[in-house]
């Protein structure tokens, strides 16, 4: 099988949770409408809409509803200031209407505040921990971590620090939850290799992401030497696209296959890791 017809394959059925698109505070390469249709002629079998500003789980639904494609639309949230932060309110909302996915901060994680604002960033605020003064886990938090097992629903770690991480996702785990370690390979958020593995030993799901590398945020190499040194059966691959300037989150997902078949990655893993891992994040096996 030559490399194009091997991607399209791989495409058959694929999932990328962290996908970017209109409506936006900033410009975005596609709405939610034009991202569906371009997965779905992908052959692909579902997205997660993320913003860093709103609950996406209406949008995913009259997607769904209204868009003809064979490709199924996931809605999420993100506890940044416009929601409220850390607000256990909103995350009962959000599950009641079907959120699969709930991120720590992400842009008004203290974190993340720590290297600056990020482009499109368009108010001051003060950064979100999820940590009280003397290092434990926010009471917020915890009831968050209790709401989405209450649902079924994943918890990702957003662009907390790597210490919140490690935290957050060992109490998860500890309660039940089904934890995200989100793009540890990028500078704000970046986890060293060998605590991925040990956070990976525990359950917790690892995400891999196509805007580190396209991004020159971590080389090719590195990122297909972390997914073999985690086990590709505990990582999923995602593109985190929607950027403008920059290529379609579709086609990057087909870089991204392509790249780390390129770095000797296997046709097996990457199936596991766009098809098998994104299907138990969001609660389907």
């Amino acid at each position: 099988m030559d490399r194009e017809k091997e991607i399209a394959y791989l495409m058959q059925g694929a999932y990328d949770l962290h996908m970017h698109a209109a409506p936006s505070p900033f410009h975005r390469v596609l709405d939610d409408y034009g991202l569906l249709e371009e997965a779905g002629r992908a052959g692909m079998a579902g997205i997660m809409l993320k913003s860093h500003y709103e609950s996406t789980i209406a949008r995913a639904i009259l997607a769904n509803i209204h868009c003809a494609s064979c490709t199924k639309a996931y809605g999420g949230l993100v506890l940044n200031w416009p929601v409220g932060g850390l607000n256990p309110y909103a995350v009962e909302n959000a599950m009641k209407r079907g959120c699969r996915i709930v991120w720590m901060p992400t842009r008004d994680a203290k974190n993340s505040l720590c290297s600056g604002n990020m482009p499109g960033d368009f108010f001051d605020r003060s950064g979100i921990s999820i940590l009280t003064e003397t290092g434990e886990l926010r009471a917020e938090v915890l009831k968050i971590l209790r709401i989405a097992r209450k649902y079924d629903a994943a918890v990702a770690t957003g662009h907390i620090s790597p210490e919140e991480s490690i935290l957050l996702c060992q109490e998860g785990i500890r309660q039940g939850n089904r934890m995200v370690l989100t793009h540890p390979e990028f500078p704000r958020t970046r986890v060293d290799v060998k605590t991925q593995k040990q956070l990976a030993a525990l359950g917790v799901y690892i995400e891999k992401c196509w805007y580190n590398v396209a991004e020159k945020e971590c080389t090719a190499q590195e990122m297909a030497d972390h997914i073999r040194v985690v086990g590709a059966e505990h990582c999923f691959m995602v593109t985190d696209r929607g950027q403008t300037s920059r290529e379609h989150p579709v086609e990057a997902m087909k870089l991204f296959m392509q790249t780390l078949l390129d770095e000797g990655i296997t046709e097996d893993e990457i199936y596991v890791m766009t098809h098998t891992v994104p299907r138990k994040v969001l609660g389907e096996l």
